[in-house]
């Protein structure tokens, strides 16, 4: 079994014995977005964005599983080799420096 992160980030797991296990950027599965006008409020412009077909992820693989974002999972449902960072770390000034698990669908 192997898992590949298509993040644009490197995924930085910490498992209960404080190992750590990283895991780099090898690509980066996206879901096409489009804004459009969605009125203003005094002068400022009001947008809703639009999220469609998931783009720069691979084809399933036996034995394969694939880090993506919450959003590119939940737009590939059909897909059950899908994973997302879960129980997510945070620093003291609230960066995210890792994640205890992953989670699937």
């Amino acid at each position: 079994m192997i898992i590949k992160n298509y993040t644009p980030h490197e995924v930085n797991i910490v498992l209960e014995n404080g190992e750590k296990i990283n895991l780099p950027s090898v690509g980066l599965a996206r879901c096409t977005q489009t804004t459009v006008p969605d009125g203003v409020i005094g002068d400022i412009p009001i947008t809703k964005t639009r999220f469609g077909e998931v783009e720069g992820l691979p084809d399933p693989e036996k034995g394969a599983f694939f880090i993506v974002s919450r959003l590119v999972m939940q737009a590939a449902k059909n897909r059950k080799d899908l994973l997302v960072p879960n129980e997510i770390i945070r620093d003291d000034t609230g960066r995210i420096v890792g994640c205890k698990s992953l989670a699937n669908n």
